[in-house]
């Protein structure tokens, strides 16, 4: 799957986990960059991708993802074994 691809389901994934359309996310965004993305949303919105890709994180990689970019590369890695 493209990154284009995968970023056009996550952006659906974050704009209904935080309830704004408006959101866009890109290889630098952060949860400094969006309103109410705290650690426990986080684990929500880490469920949330889990499920829309059928991919599991390990407790390392959600714990040591910096940015969006990262989680999309992990994402790519999984779907394409």
């Amino acid at each position: 799957m493209a990154r284009e691809e995968i970023y056009k389901l996550l952006n659906e994934v974050f704009q209904d986990m935080f309830d704004d359309e408006d959101i866009i996310v890109n290889d630098d965004t952060t949860a400094d960059d969006i309103d109410d993305w705290d650690s426990l949303e986080h684990i929500n919105l880490m469920v949330a991708v889990e499920n829309c890709f059928k991919i599991k994180f390990t407790m390392g990689e959600i714990t040591n993802m910096k940015n969006v970019g990262e989680m999309v590369d992990i994402i790519q890695e999984r779907i394409s074994k």
